[in-house]
């Protein structure tokens, strides 16, 4: 998943308590955070799916890719916008910059259209502004609070390679260093990614 699931809770929660401080009347705050929540891990667990199918149908491109050269991720590339074009889906996979939110813009502002829409929807939930200008302030505060991420994800990278020797970015130390440093930098917005590994089953 693009964005780890704890921080699409912290997302959800940061969301509506700043819709309700300005734009919004909200009755039940917890209840149109599990919404924006649930929305976000929709359109992630999408993305999820169709990576998937891409990496499926790759094993049929194995001797095109071979005989004209292609990398696995240009193939990889090309394959997805064609499911994506065929199921009528914006790919939700950002900018590559370490300054830029893993999220795309286009899939941002799909997201802001589709929470302002449900917000009248739930019960205890008023807007106390136009609509338009309610969904202009969930883009802003989508960009703002997946740039925190994306800023944890950023100073994570570079505490690596401010160690003594060089580790190589993608082996198993360097995953196990991010890991730790991503998890403290994002502790500091109350974001605890142990939270995703859950106890086994009795």
């Amino acid at each position: 998943m693009l964005i780890p699931a704890p921080f699409v809770t912290f997302l959800a929660k940061e969301i509506t308590k700043r819709l309700a401080a300005r734009s919004c009347s909200i009755r039940h705050r917890d209840q149109v955070a599990l919404h924006f929540e649930e929305l976000v891990l929709d359109e992630l667990s999408l993305e999820d799916e169709i990576n998937a199918e891409a990496r499926a149908l790759l094993s049929q491109y194995s001797e095109y890719m071979r005989h004209q050269d292609v990398s696995y991720q240009d193939m990889f590339n090309r394959v997805k916008r064609k499911i994506l074009a065929e199921r009528n889906v914006i790919s939700a996979a950002g900018g590559r910059g370490s300054r830029e939110a893993k999220l795309s813009r286009d899939k941002i502002l799909e997201i802001s259209h589709k929470m302002a829409s449900r917000l009248p929807r739930i019960p205890g939930t008023r807007l106390n502004r136009g609509w338009n200008d309610t969904r202009l302030e969930i883009q802003r505060h989508l960009t703002d609070i997946l740039m925190l991420e994306a800023r944890s994800d950023r100073l994570a990278k570079e505490k690596i390679t401010s160690q003594k020797r060089e580790i190589p970015e993608g082996s198993e130390e360097w995953q196990a260093l991010h890991r730790t440093y991503y998890e403290d930098e994002l502790k500091k917005y109350g974001v605890h990614l142990q939270r995703e590994i859950r106890e086994p089953a009795n």
